[in-house]
């Protein structure tokens, strides 16, 4: 009852930890993703349109363009009459002035006639008006501007600027009226400066705010687009027209986006869609990763970098840091291809692609870089074990980057003048991709995982452990070598990580350096066992993994390492000593544990290849005769025992698999052994009866 209680409590923790784990990390990529405020397509005046047919959602208005408005602007200001006010007073004082000449009577019939004429003409001019030269010569350089209007009594009545004096133009108009009959010389005894002033003022504040109404009244718009309606489609030519109507259209779409109407269903539909990338990824992991799911430091990897660059990604599109090609997104892939497996890697980079084009306007064009250059970034780092390999992933990424993004622009493009600043863009990416070595050695640090250049480097014979191993106990060493040979073979056949393997082989006897002498292969023809009952012996035998597991500590060795020295054994039994303690008491109940190793049984693939590798290995040395038969005999013992044993039943090896591995330890142990075919013997020659 307490085991079943135990399985259901294990069985809700782990629903409570994929709820919480898929839940926290959509709610932190929907508070950063963008609002959809934001346009997003890019578009130049006569350049193709690189997108796909865009069809308008609402009816807008189509703005004009700035040169246009402001060309209506410049008309409109040219075309403006602007006001003068006309001073009644000033032609009421200037005849007065005149008339003061005969203010006597005195003056002669010729001279009254003189006066009279000027008094007319003065009549004529204030009546036109009389402005100064330098409003006059303003207006008149002005082409466009052919009248004004003069106020007077409230009225405004348009005049031709050129029926408009200036006290010069009614000087000359003056001395040149009617000359016939007037004598210029009579006329320029009178004082004309006197008589002739300015009359028109101008108004500068009625005139200003017509003019702004005027331009106030102006139409910015020129027609409708309705709903439904065609815009353009990809490989047009953005026209000034199309322009006109995209950047009316970026307009309308900005004011209906900053509607805070909006924003609860944008959120929700961000939250849907994030949600069910998750649920697919969780899904995922549940039916055919479950051991990732159960592991804490591998379930908050493989959610933690997506949700990382999704969150760079909304931030760079909301406040338009830098273009989002330029983020190295293969950098997820690639580190959880290094520490986990290849489809994984694929899996959660095709979620964070699908998630990141959700925000973004070239979404097409975003999801067949990524994904082409995602699964490129997989094969190329299948394990990385050199520095060097990071260059040229990076090379080889900026290589196809190039070449997709060439070939899709031409497909759409039908052109070869394309985006160049996209290049720069590419090549940003990859030199940002180079950092993916020192981020493997942080999260090493803090997930404890192992890369393969850790493991490179620990299983080089340089090591204070293997070179230690190599001096006190030879014989482990070179069963050791050759396990880790015969263990790289069999993973490298059946999908397994080959440099994991081979080092964990490298080590997993490395407790055996403690009591070298206690180890058949460190044995020169006498054995200490013969002085030790069995059960000690199987004590000494058992402790190996006790104290590989001390040393490993003790030379922060990783954990992954660790592993397989634990579970190279699994639960097994020290199976010679056991049966020769149980044939020495066969009346004594027997404690089985005193026997056991402490495993546990192996949990993973290349655990188990190693469990396999290492007990066929040591058996084969005990062979009396190497021929085909009996490696295959000795193999198929060794594994099936192990099987029926259950030893495999906690890791994920196939049986195919384990059939796999059977066949290429026996090709590896013939050619290790030189196995011969037996020759048949020659029969004597017998006389045949006729």
């Amino acid at each position: 009852m307490i085991s079943i209680k135990q399985q259901k409590r294990t069985k809700w923790t782990r629903l409570l930890m994929k709820f919480i784990l898929v839940n926290v990390s959509t709610a932190l990529i929907v508070y950063f993703m963008p609002r959809g405020d934001e346009f997003g397509y890019k578009y130049e005046l006569n350049k193709p349109w690189n997108y796909g047919l865009l069809i308008a959602n609402t009816k807008f208005p189509v703005l004009k363009n700035d040169s246009t408005i402001r060309k209506e602007r410049e008309a409109t200001s040219l075309a403006f009459q602007p006001y003068y006010h006309r001073d009644k007073l000033v032609r009421d004082n200037m005849m007065n002035r005149l008339y003061q000449h005969d203010s006597n009577g005195k003056l002669g019939k010729g001279e009254v006639v003189y006066m009279r004429h000027i008094a007319a003409l003065l009549d004529t001019i204030y009546k036109h008006g009389v402005m100064s030269i330098d409003d006059y010569e303003r207006l008149k350089n002005v082409e466009t501007r052919k009248r004004i209007r003069v106020v007077d009594d409230n009225v405004a009545v348009s005049l031709k600027l050129s029926d408009v004096f200036t006290p010069k133009s009614a000087y000359d108009y003056i001395m040149t009226k009617d000359t016939a009959r007037y004598n210029p010389g009579v006329l320029g005894t009178y004082d004309m400066t006197e008589l002739l002033q300015q009359n028109l003022t101008y108004d500068q504040k009625r005139s200003e705010e017509e003019l702004a109404e005027n331009l106030q009244n102006l139409s910015y718009y020129n027609g409708f687009v309705q709903a439904g309606q065609k815009i353009v489609d990809r490989g047009e030519t953005v026209t000034d027209e199309v322009y006109d109507v995209l950047r009316s259209y970026e307009k309308d779409f900005e004011r209906r986006n900053t509607s805070e109407v909006n924003i609860p269903y944008k959120v929700l539909g961000q939250t849907l869609y994030v949600l069910i990338v998750f649920i697919v990824l969780t899904v995922y992991l549940s039916l055919f990763r479950l051991d990732y799911f159960e592991n804490v430091r591998n379930v908050t990897l493989l959610f933690a970098l997506p949700v990382l660059f999704c969150v760079m990604a909304s931030l760079m599109v909301s406040h338009k840091t830098m273009n989002v090609f330029m983020l190295p997104y293969c950098i997820v892939p690639i580190v959880i291809r290094v520490f986990m497996d290849s489809r994984t890697a694929f899996m959660f980079h095709c979620g964070m692609v699908l998630i990141i084009s959700l925000f973004l306007t070239s979404n097409y064009e975003f999801l067949i870089l990524q994904l082409v250059v995602g699964m490129v970034a997989i094969q190329t780092l299948r394990e990385l074990s050199q520095r060097s390999q990071i260059v040229r992933t990076a090379f080889i990424l900026f290589v196809v980057y190039v070449l997709v993004y060439t070939g899709y622009s031409l497909h759409h493009e039908n052109d070869i003048k394309m985006d160049s600043w996209m290049y720069v863009c590419f090549g940003v990416n990859c030199l940002l991709l180079l950092f993916t070595y020192p981020l493997l050695w942080m999260l090493e640090k803090v997930f404890g995982f192992t890369s393969d250049v850790t493991l490179v480097e620990l299983s080089s014979v340089r090591n204070p452990l293997l070179q230690r191993m190599t001096e006190v106990a030879p014989g482990t060493f070179q069963h050791s070598m050759q396990v880790a040979n015969l263990s790289a073979e069999v993973a490298n056949k059946i999908g397994g990580r080959t440099q994991l393997v081979r080092t964990g082989a490298l080590y997993h006897d490395i407790g055996k350096i403690e009591r070298p002498v206690f180890f058949t292969e460190n044995q020169s023809g006498v054995s200490p066992h013969k002085h030790l009952s069995a059960l000690k012996s199987a004590e000494v035998i058992i402790a190996h993994v006790k104290n590989g597991v001390a040393l490993a500590e003790k030379n922060h060795i990783p954990e992954s390492i660790k592993r397989f020295i634990m579970t190279h054994h699994g639960l097994g039994k020290a199976k010679y000593f056991y049966i020769t303690y149980k044939n020495e008491h066969p009346d004594e109940e027997i404690d089985e544990a005193a026997f056991t190793y402490p495993g546990p049984n192996p949990s993973s693939k290349e655990e188990a290849i190693l469990m396999m590798c290492d007990a066929v290995e040591a058996a084969s040395r005990s062979l009396p005769e190497y021929t085909e038969d009996s490696i295959n005999q000795l193999v198929d013992k060794i594994i099936d025992g192990q099987m029926a044993e259950g030893f495999f039943n906690e890791c994920s090896i196939t049986f195919k698999e384990i059939s796999v591995a059977k066949s290429v330890l026996k090709e590896k142990l013939k050619t290790i052994y030189h196995t011969r075919i037996s020759y048949p013997e020659l029969a004597e020659a017998t006389e045949s009866v006729l």
